[in-house]
């Protein structure tokens, strides 16, 4: 059997961000599997710029890969109490798309933020914009990553033995879902 295709979504375009470390080290806690990491910079959801342009080319990328994976991890900053603009944006794009490449699809959604609720509310409101989807979400262990920036080594690894044990023991539900089949 091939590997399954993991799909990792950062809510923060920062180049070092500890969202993407995070959902990196999901990934590798996830085990054997084609990793893809989704590009979520992308131009502002604009009804005239899709009537008159049509779905641009990265948010059809980004869902075509959404579909294509066998699971979803999404790691989400807190900004203002909530997930990215980013990354809702790219949510709204992507339902605009044909088809629903969320539906029933296994994610894991996980935040990281400098405060010390590690972006928990965030990660609540998350949840609630994937219902319109139809994923199959986890409903847990909970990764809510507090204080990130200091979490993590040189190499981008956890530090702490009680967060990465929280992280396998998500990702090892995640993958149960993903190899489901």
């Amino acid at each position: 059997m091939a590997d399954p295709v993991l799909l990792i979504l950062s809510g923060s375009l920062r180049k070092e961000a500890t969202n993407l470390k995070l959902a990196r080290e999901a990934a590798r806690l996830f085990g054997s599997a084609e990793v893809i990491e989704g590009d979520l910079n992308m131009p502002l959801y604009d009804g005239d710029l899709e009537s008159a342009e049509g779905i641009p080319a990265v948010v059809q990328a980004l869902a075509d890969q959404i579909a294509r994976a066998d699971a979803v991890v999404i790691s989400t900053p807190e900004y203002n109490k909530g997930p990215s603009g980013v990354l809702k944006n790219a949510l709204d794009w992507v339902s605009r798309t044909e088809g629903n490449p969320w539906q029933d699809k296994p994610v894991a959604v996980m935040s990281a933020a400098a405060g010390r609720a590690g972006g928990e509310r965030a990660q609540m409101v998350l949840r609630s914009f994937m219902v319109p989807f139809r994923a199959n979400v986890l409903p847990g262990p909970e990764v809510h990553l507090a204080g990130s920036s200091k979490e993590f080594d040189d190499d981008g690894r956890l530090t702490s033995e009680q967060y990465t044990k929280t992280l396998l023991a998500l990702m090892t539900g995640l993958r149960a879902l993903a190899t489901r089949a």
